[in-house]
C-alpha cells in the first residue's frame, strides 16, 4: 500500500490526477490499482476487502461533507468465550494506549472487532491520494499487530498486560 514504484513516485501519486477531486474517488481508484475487492455504495461511500496476514479486513470509508470528515472503519469478526469479555475490553483499552491514530472498539452485538478513524478536512481541505493509502494502510497495520493480542486475551486464557507484550515484540521488531 502506497508502496514506491521505484521511480520516486508512489502508487498514490501516480493516481492522483487533478486537484478538488472527491475523497471517495480516490479511495475507489487506489482499491482499483491494487485489486481489493470494492463496491461503491453511494457517492460518499466505499466498502472494500483487504487481505491480511491474519484475517480479510472489511473497509468502510465514508465521506460526510456536512461535518467535513472522512471516517474509516476496519472490521474482522471474532467470537471471543463470553467468560473472556472483560479481559478482551481490558486489552483493547491497553491497545488504545500504544496508538497515535484511530482507536479500537469491539462490537459484541456483531461480533466485530472495529478499528475507527475520522479525517476532519474542515474548511474546503482535501484528502490526498498519500494520505488516504496511508490511512487505509494504518488502518490495516493496526489490526495485523494486535489481531494476536487479542486472540491469546481471548483464546489462551493470557492476562492482558501479558498478550499486549506480542504487539509489543512485534513494533520494537520492524525496521
Amino acid at each position: 500500500m502506497g508502496q514506491d514504484d521505484g521511480a520516486g513516485m508512489s502508487l498514490a501519486e501516480d493516481l492522483y490526477l487533478d486537484d478538488g477531486q472527491h475523497p471517495i474517488d480516490l479511495v475507489e481508484t487506489l482499491a482499483a490499482a491494487h485489486a481489493w475487492d470494492c463496491d461503491r455504495l453511494t457517492e460518499d461511500q466505499i466498502a472494500m476487502t483487504v487481505e491480511g496476514l491474519w484475517r480479510t479486513y472489511a473497509l468502510t470509508l465514508a465521506w460526510n461533507p456536512g461535518e467535513e470528515v472522512l471516517r474509516l472503519i476496519c472490521t474482522f469478526e471474532m467470537e471471543p468465550p463470553e467468560a473472556r469479555a472483560a479481559e478482551l475490553l481490558d486489552c483493547v483499552n491497553r491497545c488504545n494506549d500504544m496508538v497515535w491514530t484511530g482507536a479500537f472498539t469491539w462490537w459484541a452485538d456483531q461480533k466485530l472487532m472495529v478499528w475507527r478513524y475520522g479525517l476532519t478536512l474542515a474548511g474546503g481541505q482535501e484528502a490526498g491520494p498519500d494520505q488516504l493509502a496511508r490511512m487505509i494502510s494504518g488502518a490495516i497495520t493496526a489490526c495485523e499487530r494486535f489481531y494476536p493480542a487479542f486472540q491469546l486475551v481471548s483464546w489462551a486464557d493470557r492476562a492482558p498486560a501479558e498478550a499486549i507484550k506480542v504487539a509489543l515484540a512485534e513494533a520494537w521488531g520492524r525496521a
